[in-house]
């Protein structure tokens, strides 16, 4: 049947359909009237050319259009300005190549006159003909020209250099001949202000005269560096005051090129002085390049102005720090380059601008990052080289920390690693306890850096500025700010607790690795670590407790607790009471922290971690008693067992769904240690069975653990079955049809209405089909009478209470059996009957059905409808 909506409804819809047709109307005449101006000629925009002397019809325009006068000649449009540029760019290219040909292969054919002639005249109308060009407007034209010009005064040089001057040192001579032609061009280029090329590529040219100086002397590495750092400096002054973007751009780009180099020069120096005598010619190159970035930050926009500072804080750490760190070992360097960087952090006294102060905060904190990056990889070494000993599971208690690592780091080399943690979480845990101070000292670098103006509202209010503080409305798009310019930035209290988070992960570190520093012996390493875990525990548990929400430092306690655990217990591996000691310290202190905690989730983590330590106890145990693994799987099963007991006790606490899950995967574990056994598989089976039903009792857990109990109880016959070598497939489904059918029986007490498929067909499928499935297959008589008569039973109960699923099911097996049965007979009589008989038979079964057909139509109806009337 179609539906059909009341009057009201349908209205609304027919309602929505006609707006939607509007509005899809409306935006098909706006594009429509888009497209009819696109396809209009545009109007003139100057006065049309009159040509007397242009002999021809008149124009006839567009219809309705003025009449031209006779003569009329309209104004072509110009060539596209690409277009013009690119054949001005391939004209100048064309002549350089030609000069360049005529310098280097037609040069000897001529006099000495000849050639001085020829360039001086080809050069000097190159540097004449843009300034004409520049008068009559011709300023493409003239920028290729000029481009030619300095092609040509680079020729000029090499001839001078190869004619009169063939005996000079060739880079002294480019230093000289990059000198000039730099202040020639700058000159040429201030001449003829209009021109666009002349002022860079003198830029470009003053970038080499002192570094090909310097190499033509021979001077040392640090020369070079202090005539690369020069170089940097002249473009910095180039691109502050510079004319034009054009120069500005490439005296940035040049002083950056030149300034790193000067760099990465005093850098290597630095690094490789062999002692601070040594450190203190290149720390000078340093602390010039970094008191030249700080004065170009000064003034300059706020990126490059933090840019510079970065650059001004790290060369200043390089410069300061590498005098002290030449006399120390490799080991101890860092140290130095890192109270040198903790050192910037004096720059927010100092007045700088703020974004050069900024971009000094930021150098100090790379610097700080770059120590802590050396360090980390020593400590997740401390943490992960246990995992070594679970190859050899209590071999002996080894000598030191070290030797149970089984790390081959260069420990010696690493000394300054727990230093360098400790000195970092001093500092972020002195922030964290004097925030306040830290903020008021900090201020004038947290400043806004434009406050809009308040809108009315605000004004009115007296709180200027409200409108940019106050958050975006709800619903508005993530773009969408109050106030323009306001950016999110980390509040107060995120940013203390993450200083608070590091200082307690760095001073954790640090203790395990000044252990690990000091070889202290095996056994003060374990208790060491243990004592620790228990501590991040407090911390966890009085932050978690605190009532003051979630913070970055119970949360860091947490995690840490939980690897130090993790990490202390693989180290216990190495003996056998070192093993106890430590997990059963474990299992106690998580289990009292779950007990003491306030808040849900740290509960449940410390919960489901002391479940865990639990059920390797009971591991141990196993292996202390030379149990082989299956024979240890029913110890396993102690942990669950408890679990379930605290399940029922805790009842709906949200601890109790964690700690219930951890104890299955604690099953499942003995389940997998029994599996090489299948008797102790079966007994296993049968316990986790027990479990599961004493589970199910609970109402909130009886729809999961109800059936995970069958399931198990069943395979646990199953498997108890095969270890006994039984291969008849009734004992296996017998087992399941029993209990299933008893449960369908006690449903149908409960609801008469309920679907005998759903009370009693899985059970008897689980019996019949596989006894089918074998039958067929069978060759003895006692299986398929069995099974028949079963089903002839089954057949008639079905009848006789009026149940679809027996009726159905015990007929479709009495008939498949039957047909079993009579096969071989069936199969007999077909060889002697002649091969014409079947087919005959089979038209004549078909002529009676369709003669019948309408009668067999109405018995099968009734035959539905009889099935159907059954429950």
């Amino acid at each position: 049947m179609e539906h059909v909506p009341p009057p009201a409804e349908e209205l609304a819809r027919l309602d929505r359909e006609l707006a939607e047709l509007d509005a899809r109307r409306a935006q098909l005449l706006t594009r429509r009237a888009w497209l009819l101006a696109a396809l209009r000629p545009p109007a003139p925009t100057a006065a049309p050319g009159w040509n007397p002397s242009a002999w021809g019809a008149p124009p006839s325009g567009r219809p309705g259009a003025p009449a031209q006068p006779w003569g009329y000649v309209p104004k072509q449009p110009s060539a596209p300005r690409s277009a013009q540029n690119v054949l001005l760019t391939l004209g100048g290219l064309l002549l350089a190549v030609a000069a360049v040909a005529f310098t280097l292969v037609s040069w000897g054919s001529m006099g000495i006159g000849g050639r001085s002639a020829v360039l001086a005249a080809v050069t000097l109308g190159a540097l004449i003909a843009p300034a004409v060009l520049l008068r009559r407007g011709l300023a493409a034209t003239a920028e290729a020209l000029a481009a030619l010009a300095l092609v040509l005064t680079l020729l000029d040089v090499y001839a001078v250099h190869a004619v009169a001057a063939p005996d000079t040192d060739g880079l002294g001579f480019t230093a000289v001949a990059s000198a000039v032609l730099s202040v020639l061009w700058t000159a040429y280029g201030l001449a003829l202000g209009k021109l666009r090329l002349p002022l860079p590529a003198a830029v470009v040219l003053a970038q080499w005269p002192l570094l090909f100086w310097a190499w033509a002397a021979g001077a040392p590495a640090l020369v070079v560096g202090w005539a690369l750092l020069a170089t940097a400096v002249l473009d910095g002054v180039i691109a502050r005051w510079g004319k034009g973007p054009g120069v500005r751009v490439t005296a940035c780009v040049g002083g950056s090129a030149m300034g790193f180099s000067a760099l990465m020069v005093g850098l290597a120096l630095s690094t490789t002085a062999s002692g601070p005598l040594g450190a203190a010619g290149p720390g000078a190159l340093l602390l010039a390049a970094a008191a030249a970035a700080l004065a170009g930050a000064w003034r300059a926009p706020k990126g490059f102005a933090r840019t510079g500072g970065v650059v001004a804080g790290l060369a200043a750490v390089a410069a300061v720090g590498g005098v002290p760190a030449a006399a120390l070992s490799d080991g101890w360097r860092v140290l130095a380059y890192l109270l040198c960087g903790l050192a910037l952090t004096g720059v927010v006294r100092a007045g700088l601008p703020r974004d050069a102060a900024r971009g000094v905060l930021a150098a100090s904190g790379a610097v700080v990052a770059g120590a802590l990056v050396w360090a980390l990889p020593s400590l997740a070494a401390v943490l992960l080289g246990p995992v070594t000993l679970l190859s050899d599971v209590w071999a002996g208690s080894p000598e030191g920390f070290r030797s149970a690592l089984g790390s081959t780091l260069p420990w010696s080399e690493l000394a300054a690693a727990p230093v360098v943690l400790a000195l970092v979480a001093g500092l972020l845990g002195s922030a964290y306890r004097w925030w306040p101070s830290v903020v008021r000292i900090a201020a004038p670098l947290g400043a806004r850096e434009e406050t809009p103006k308040p809108d009315a509202a605000s004004s009115a209010a007296g709180t200027p500025g409200a409108a940019w503080t106050a958050p975006p409305r709800a619903g508005a798009p993530w773009y969408t700010v109050a106030g323009a310019g306001a950016r999110r930035r980390p509040s107060g209290a995120a940013l203390r607790g993450a200083a608070g988070a590091g200082a307690l992960a760095l001073g954790w570190g640090a203790l395990l690795l000044a252990g690990v520093v000091l070889d202290v012996p095996y056994a003060v390493a374990v208790a060491g670590e243990t004592a620790l875990v228990g501590g991040l525990l407090a911390l966890a548990v009085r932050g978690a407790g605190s009532g003051r929400g979630a913070s970055a430092v119970p949360v860091t306690a947490l995690v840490g607790a939980v690897s130090g655990a993790v990490s202390v217990g693989l180290l216990s591996l190495a003996s056998e009471g070192a093993a106890y000691a430590v997990f059963g310290a474990l299992t106690v202190l998580f289990a009292g922290a779950a007990v003491r905690v306030g808040a849900e989730v740290p509960r449940a983590v410390f919960a489901v971690a002391s479940v865990v330590w639990g059920t390797v106890l009971t591991g141990f145990a196993g292996r202390s008693l030379d149990l082989d693994p299956h024979e240890a799987a029913p110890l396993v099963l102690l942990v669950p067992a408890l679990t379930v007991l605290l399940g029922a006790r805790l009842r709906r606490n949200p601890v109790a769904l964690p700690v219930e899950l951890t104890g299955a995967l604690g099953a499942l574990v003995a389940v997998g240690l029994a599996v090489s056994d299948a008797p102790f598989l079966a007994l296993v089976l049968a316990l986790c069975g027990v479990l599961a039903a004493g589970v199910a009792v609970r109402p909130e857990r009886r729809p999961v653990a109800g059936y995970l109990a069958a399931a198990l109880f069943v395979l646990a016959t199953w498997v108890r079955l095969a270890a006994s070598e039984v291969s008849f497939p009734e004992a296996y489904t017998l087992p399941v049809t029993v209990p299933a059918l008893v449960v369908g029986v006690l449903r149908r007490r409960g609801d008469p209405e309920a679907s005998s498929w759903t009370a009693y067909g899985p059970g008897l499928a689980a019996t019949l089909l596989p006894s089918l499935t074998v039958a067929w297959t069978d060759a003895d008589w006692l299986r398929p009478l069995l099974l028949g008569v079963a089903a002839l039973v089954i057949t008639l109960l079905g009848a006789r209470h009026r149940l679809q699923a027996l009726l159905v099911l015990g007929g479709v097996v009495l008939a498949l059996d039957g047909l079993h049965e009579l096969a071989p007979y069936v199969a007999q009589v077909a060889g002697v009957l002649p091969r014409w008989l079947p087919p005959a038979l089979a038209g004549l079964l078909l002529l009676v059905v369709g003669a019948t057909y309408e009668q067999r139509l109405r018995d099968a109806r009734r035959l539905k409808d009889a099935l159907g009337r059954m429950r």
